[in-house]
């Protein structure tokens, strides 16, 4: 089986281009590239993974890319697009022959816009554009914002959608119930999947990480999605700001093992094969 990391970032660092790193996040004021990421997969058995956009600039898709191919077990790219710009058909043009690169994202989360964004028809056309291409479209929003992409994700069914860290949960909030609520609209749709990631960051405070309540998100997690449309993901090096890589694997791994046999292989890569379309990739 092929384990898969859905969810990694690579960065050379630069204040001005990575303004969401900010004072509390010290650790991560510096370069993580793919030679530091290697080892910390091997010790966990992990074979490939997905490197995801942490820049929001024309460059960053091209960068993640060339990562890629210097390192062929970064499996696939998900890159930067600005995909309310008219121009979008002629720049996706551009990265016709880059086979890793599966699709893009824009960040939502802490945008004041978020709902007149994804309710507008420039924005709405540019993920159809995607769609058309059977590229993703991953959704990185904060779990106040669930109601806001209901629609939009109802709509936009020509391809998988992909929802990162769970739409980031208050679990130090212990909102879990409030989460479900919200959370369930989307799982109903069988195009959105989602990405069991950045939990240990959003988990943590004064008393640590309390793995018994963060499973139950897990749980809730598995339960609305189904087996088949749930995806370990690290999101690896702002996990560390927290805990480690393999601790951070620890926690899936711990609740992974509860599942049956072929629902954990799904978790830790089939999925992630599947919907990234790894396998046309290689």
């Amino acid at each position: 089986m092929t384990r898969v990391d859905a969810h990694m970032h690579f960065w050379r660092y630069d204040t001005r281009e990575y303004s969401w790193i900010d004072a509390g996040m010290a650790a991560l004021r510096r370069d993580y590239l793919p030679s530091e990421a290697r080892p910390l997969l091997d010790e966990q058995h992990i074979d490939a993974c997905i490197a995801v956009q942490a820049r929001v600039c024309a460059g960053e898709t091209d960068f993640l890319l060339e990562l890629a191919a210097a390192n062929p077990w970064i499996a696939a790219v998900i890159g930067w697009v600005d995909l309310a710009d008219e121009r979008l058909e002629q720049q996706l043009g551009q990265w016709s022959g880059a086979r890793r690169l599966a699709g893009f994202r824009h960040v939502l989360q802490n945008d004041a816009g978020a709902g007149e964004r994804v309710d507008s028809s420039e924005f709405r056309r540019g993920v159809r554009l995607l769609q058309q291409r059977s590229m993703i479209y991953e959704i990185l929003i904060s779990a106040d914002q669930l109601p806001l992409v209901r629609n939009f994700c109802g709509a936009l069914d020509g391809h998988w959608l992909v929802l990162d860290h769970l739409g980031k949960p208050d679990i130090r909030g212990r909102r879990l119930y409030e989460w479900i609520r919200d959370l369930a609209p989307l799982a109903r749709l069988p195009h959105v999947a989602c990405k069991l990631s950045g939990l240990v960051t959003e988990a943590n405070d004064t008393r640590g990480v309390d793995e018994t309540h963060l499973h139950e998100y897990l749980d809730a997690a598995y339960r609305l999605f189904g087996p088949e449309r749930v995806m370990f993901g690290s999101d690896w090096p702002v996990c560390t700001l927290v805990a480690g890589y393999a601790r951070t694997a620890q926690v899936l791994n711990n609740w992974s093992a509860q599942l049956p046999a072929s629902d954990r292989e799904r978790v830790w890569g089939t999925n992630a094969a599947r919907i990234y379309a790894l396998g046309e990739r290689a």
